[in-house]
């Protein structure tokens, strides 16, 4: 289990998380928007599988990160200037984002 961030910080366009372990990532925000795990992007799937919703790739362009809240301890729920509020990022999911980015 991933723990949760030292740090979170806006620098210019981007959201910077320094981890425990002293990985720092920085996350553009219109990727943070693009990849967010809400029903609204990926959809989601009912008792029998079936999928519904999800918007599919999209680009976000001058979409900003406008606040943050911790939910428990394993995720973070980031507040987009498009109105956008539902995804919910675990630490772990961040981490796996942060391997895609470098």
């Amino acid at each position: 289990m991933t723990g949760p961030p030292q740090n979170l910080e806006i620098i210019g366009s981007e959201v910077a998380v320094r981890w425990p372990d002293g990985r720092e990532n920085y996350f553009p925000m219109e990727f943070l928007r693009a990849r967010s795990p809400s029903a609204e992007n990926i959809g989601e799937r009912d008792i029998l599988g079936r999928l519904h919703g999800g918007q599919g790739p999209a680009e976000f362009s001058g979409v900003s990160v406008t606040g943050w809240h911790y939910v428990g301890n394993y995720a973070v729920r980031f507040e987009f200037s498009d109105g956008h509020r539902t995804g919910i990022y675990s630490y772990a999911f961040l981490r796996q984002l942060g391997e895609e980015i470098g």
